[in-house]
């Protein structure tokens, strides 16, 4: 198989607990997730990686395909590498966020096909335009910088590349980055055994230890954001109101 999806989530989220399971548009948060990764045409299956019963339960509820795993995983991506070590005959492997409801298959598509098409890379994800100056302040909207090749060199919650006082860009230089991540499955299980690296620590990203080891991250620029993740109720009630409209366009 050349790419497999894999989606973690768990139950108890600080923030937000069972927030796979809140419904939208009369389903679990889970099913719109799985359901849409699912039109991706590069995806040959989509599993859902998760230590309850209770999700593990709803997926098979609706046909999806579920594998449970440890509780003791620190991360997200630990727990798609638990999954990712029984599925020997996978080149690439997919970590879509299970708090994604409104994730574009075609973004799937895209991290995959630039992971398989260059050797070089490690890893692909996704950026896309910043244009507001407030959000490039904001912590919680990770940055990312570039090579002219498309390789991430850093990654950080400070707003990169910093601009001189007074100075207005007449385009804007700042990338947010996605967290949707296409693996080598040879290089998601050593990245796994690594120790959380200096930088990875002191900004509280993940990706950072790729790059402080040496790993190549390729990116691609969508001009569009299509992401939108649920972390609070509020946002919730945000995504039911834009799913809905998706509903109603689709039908």
């Amino acid at each position: 198989m050349p790419a497999v999806g894999i989606i973690p989530a768990r139950y108890a989220s600080t923030r937000f607990p069972g927030k796979p399971l809140a419904e939208i548009a009369g389903r679990a948060m889970i099913y719109h997730v799985y359901e849409r990764a699912c039109r991706a045409t590069t995806l040959e299956e989509v599993l859902v990686a998760t230590d309850d019963q209770r999700i593990f339960d709803a997926v098979r509820g609706f046909g999806g395909d579920a594998i449970m795993t440890s509780a003791y995983h620190p991360t997200g991506t630990d727990r798609i590498a638990e999954v990712a070590e029984r599925l020997s005959a996978v080149e690439c492997i997919v970590n879509i966020q299970g708090d994604e409801p409104l994730i574009e298959p075609e973004a799937i598509d895209e991290v995959v096909a630039a992971l398989l098409e260059d050797r070089n890379a490690a890893m692909s994800s996704v950026m896309t335009p910043l244009t507001d100056m407030a959000q490039s302040q904001d912590p919680n909207q990770v940055k990312v910088v570039c090579d002219l090749r498309g390789y991430a060199l850093y990654f950080s919650r400070a707003p990169i590349p910093g601009l001189p006082a007074g100075v207005t860009p007449e385009v804007t230089p700042w990338k947010r980055h996605i967290g949707l991540y296409a693996y080598r499955r040879d290089f998601l299980l050593a990245f796994t055994r690594l120790r959380p690296s200096p930088l990875e620590k002191l900004e509280r990203l993940e990706q950072l230890r790729a790059l402080e080891n040496g790993y190549r991250i390729k990116m691609i620029e969508r001009t569009r954001d299509f992401s939108f993740g649920v972390d609070t109720p509020e946002d919730l009630q945000r995504v039911r109101e834009m799913v809905e409209q998706q509903l109603v366009k689709e039908s």
